[in-house]
């Protein structure tokens, strides 16, 4: 596969999580991937989770942002509709940001996975 190509089949693996495997053919991962990290996510928002903002003066925090953004579209789709405010004195509060932080970083592995798919390394 040409260079811009597997750029091509990154970025719309980030943007749809699974989008790139059922681009490549793995259409039984695509579908575990495109139902499974989206409802992880949503399971985040329900839970009171918090999308984190991008503080570099608070690494901590700044790399929760980065892992939040990994999700791609659903993380794109909550902040515009004012999700992920999060309720600190929610019981589920830690929970929910849990969800959200391993939803995004998870996909994340899952474009490593594609991208290493169309170069004929898997």
């Amino acid at each position: 596969m040409a260079r811009a190509g597997v750029a091509a089949l990154c970025v719309a693996a980030w943007i749809a999580p699974g989008a790139a495997h059922l681009w490549l053919g793995r259409r039984q991962k695509g579908l575990v991937f495109i139902i499974a990290l989206p409802i992880m996510f949503a399971i985040g928002l329900f839970l009171d989770g918090r999308i984190f903002p991008l503080e570099v003066s608070e690494p901590l925090v700044a790399l929760a942002a980065v892992a939040d953004v990994g999700a791609g579209l659903p993380y794109f789709v909550a902040k515009m509709g004012g999700y992920g405010g999060g309720h600190v004195v929610s019981a589920t509060y830690e929970y929910g940001n849990t969800f959200l932080i391993v939803a995004g970083l998870l996909n994340v592995l899952v474009i490593l996975d594609a991208f290493d798919i169309a170069l004929g390394r898997k």
